[in-house]
């Protein structure tokens, strides 16, 4: 289930779009090289929206998950062609962009507890802060 979105030059160092799921009651994280956005565009014109974003991060975690490669890990980095490949297999599935599940909204009157969350390395959660 999609958690959330973080674009991580800061957080990580890494230049990297953080995608956020919870498998079996943990957090997950897939990371996405922010390289994959501009690679994206300039192969066929398009971009990545969040909501592409999140179903090549989820498609790659439940292969990664059906194949055995998921061992209990926090964080997984995706690769630029990953990416791309990704948004390939997404969209001809979907059969275009508009077709994809839309993301929950996130609004005021959610409590910080229900969106709580750590970022990998952290040992305090965000609504603890607020």
């Amino acid at each position: 289930m999609w958690k959330g979105t973080v674009v991580a030059i800061a957080t990580r160092h890494a230049d990297a779009t953080d995608i956020r799921f919870s498998v079996n009651g943990r957090g997950v994280w897939v990371a996405m090289p922010n390289n994959a956005w501009l690679a994206q565009k300039a192969k066929n014109g398009k971009v990545i929206t969040d909501y592409l974003a999140a179903q090549i991060a989820g498609r790659y975690l439940k292969l990664a998950i059906e194949t055995g490669y998921d061992n209990g890990r926090e964080l997984y980095t995706m690769t630029v062609d990953e990416v791309l490949e990704g948004a390939d297999a997404v969209v001809n599935e979907a059969g275009r962009t508009d077709k994809l599940p839309q993301l929950p909204v996130v609004n005021s009157d959610a409590h910080p507890q229900e969106l709580d969350f750590k970022l990998p390395g952290e040992p305090h959660t965000v609504a603890a802060e607020i």
